[in-house]
């Protein structure tokens, strides 16, 4: 690129590793073409209302044409609030930038709290950047390599590509014979190379080839052989962050910056000179801004400067869509002795889009624990299920999901195939919730260290308490 503002618009393949999370079972919103949430739907149970105010906001982010706009998730804990925001970040799918954080994050950090949400902030607007590149694509009839016997020589060997129209031999070096090792190719696959970089891109098998089950996977792509020339100039478009530009070009080791997380703070007038480079992209024809999402969770924990920065940082025509969730009800704006809605003060809030979340119902529950039981993989029976769905509406819907997992082990340790009431009974007289930890440390007051409840009792009898305590109920 010119002007000297470098962008590592490199692809790198990797290899997923999927483990079981709180919201892996979010696969989406669960809204249809009408923008009208279904009942059950790509994980997301019940919320309707939230749902369907999401799926306008995410309408919104995709046309990509409204900046600065910011919606606030409020609701009790265990409402769904970040299951709406995964939610959000799995229906806009890779293209979008989604950056996720916990308020308290800013405050751990060595950087100061403006910079921290600065570079938070320029996570979640993406620069989509198109160039042309030169590539040869075909389909490979033979591959060739020579291996020296001392060793020690470097390989050598040549390549046979063709499309429906011609047919070429290349001459391979050693970088290329890698990388076509690298990528396992064979003869009938239809590869992508690029001329620029040499990387070796796999498309798939060829049709003529689909009778040869031998070279077949469960995964396998077929494609047509393409036509042609060999040779062809194609429109690359690469999608980063304008924090990675930041990086790329802030630090002297580049884009490894990125890997090793050492990305300190960022001079104001690296930021300047990557605006105005963008800027100038953007009048070429050559880049477009993709602003996404920045979810900020918890956002209560945030204190009175971050949340002016906030109100200024949302002005500027290049902020992402901001969300935020919290579940705090009036309570004190931290940095002050005011309260306000959330925690949050009233000139942010404002700004504004409040979304409401509300509790789930009892069947609600039973939908989401059927969920988490098929997510988890864990045969459960019907009763059980009954018994699980009613501690969950008694006690908490985290609860009840934590307990999935842990009955399931003990019906391993009995031989058992399905989860059944005596393993929810057992693992229910193991693990308490948090009802009766409380009912157990009221009545065991007097045997733990700096115990404070009788001066929670006097306060419920019409006492002040003390001074910084907070009483819940």
């Amino acid at each position: 690129m010119a002007g000297g503002v470098k962008v590592n618009a490199e692809v790198r393949d990797l290899t997923r590793i999927e483990r079981i999370g709180a919201h892996s079972h979010i696969r989406g919103l669960g809204l249809d073409d009408a923008l009208e949430a279904r009942v059950v739907s790509q994980g997301m149970v019940g919320q309707t209302k939230a749902r369907k105010a999401a799926g306008v906001i995410l309408n919104m982010i995709r046309e990509g044409k409204i900046a600065g706009r910011a919606v606030l998730l409020a609701g009790q804990p265990g409402s769904g609030k970040t299951a709406i925001a995964m939610g959000m970040a799995k229906a806009l799918g890779e293209e979008t930038p989604f950056a996720m954080m916990a308020a308290s994050e800013i405050f751990s950090l060595e950087m100061s709290k403006t910079e921290a949400l600065t570079q938070a902030f320029r996570k979640a607007i993406g620069v989509r950047i198109k160039e042309e590149t030169e590539i040869i694509e075909g389909e490979v009839v033979e591959i060739e390599i020579d291996r020296p016997e001392g060793g020690s020589a470097a390989k050598q060997g040549k390549l046979t590509l063709k499309t429906t129209e011609m047919e070429t031999i290349y001459d391979l070096g050693t970088k290329m014979i890698e990388s076509l090792h690298k990528e396992k190719v064979s003869a009938g696959d239809i590869i992508a190379i690029d001329k620029a970089s040499g990387k070796v891109t796999k498309l798939g098998r060829s049709f003529a080839r689909s009778r040869d089950y031998d070279a077949m996977g469960p995964a396998t792509k077929f494609v047509q052989c393409p036509e042609g020339e060999l040779q062809k100039r194609k429109e690359v478009v690469h999608v980063v962050t304008l924090h990675e530009i930041d990086v790329i070009n802030s630090r002297t080791q580049g884009f490894l910056a990125l890997f090793s997380g050492d990305t300190g703070e960022i001079r104001a007038e690296v930021r300047e000179q990557i605006d105005a480079k963008v800027a100038e992209w953007r009048e070429e024809g050559k880049a477009e801004i993709v602003p996404g999402v920045l979810f900020i969770d918890e956002v209560h924990m945030l204190d009175i400067e971050c949340f002016s920065y906030l109100n200024r940082a949302l002005e500027n025509d290049m902020a992402p869509i901001l969300v935020v969730a919290t579940n705090r009800g009036i309570t004190r704006i931290r940095g002050t002795n005011y309260r306000s809605p959330h925690g949050i003060p009233i000139d942010l809030l404002d700004r504004l889009l409040i979304i409401s979340t509300e509790p789930y119902s009892e069947k609600e529950i039973r939908q989401i624990l059927d969920i988490r039981c098929e997510e988890e993989d864990v045969e459960m029976t019907d009763d059980a299920r009954e018994l699980l769905t009613k501690i969950g509406h008694e006690t908490s819907l985290r609860y009840a999901i934590q307990l999935i997992t842990a009955a399931s082990i003990v019906c391993q340790r009995r031989k058992g195939t399905e989860v059944d009431v005596e393993d929810i009974s057992k693992v229910y007289s193991l693990f308490v919730d948090v009802k009766r930890s409380t009912q157990f440390l009221i009545e065991y007051q007097e045997q733990y260290m700096f115990n404070e409840v009788p001066e929670v009792a006097e306060a419920a009898q019409g006492e002040a308490p003390a001074e910084g305590m907070e009483v819940s109920t």
